[in-house]
């Protein structure tokens, strides 16, 4: 019980760091002025990746919620630029990196 706790604390501190790295421009977004706090809005990262707000949300909460790798999959490719030679993503923490490659179109 406490290992999925933890994964869950690892995976909600990776979501909040990412998301405060990246800018509007650096995904290919207009800048839409001032900002209180830097990076993306939540609201960025669930429309990049194509995942609900709520569910988002509820991700960078560390809430105990049932994600699918098709999902931690989307919101590796809006918030992470970099990924190995053989497609899988190279910026999730190790105990939460999905399984899956990243598509073609993603390398």
């Amino acid at each position: 019980m406490q290992v999925r706790g933890h994964r869950r604390d690892e995976l909600r501190d990776f979501l909040m760091t990412r998301r405060a790295r990246l800018s509007p421009a650096d995904v290919g977004m207009p800048d839409a002025g001032r900002r209180r706090t830097p990076g993306l809005r939540r609201e960025e990262v669930a429309v990049l990746a194509g995942v609900g707000l709520s569910w988002y949300t509820w991700l960078e909460q560390g809430r105990e919620i049932n994600v699918s790798g098709s999902v931690l999959d989307a919101i590796s490719r809006a918030c992470c630029s970099a990924s190995r030679s053989d497609g899988t993503s190279t910026c999730w923490p190790a105990s939460t990196r999905p399984s899956c490659p990243l598509p073609r179109m993603w390398r």
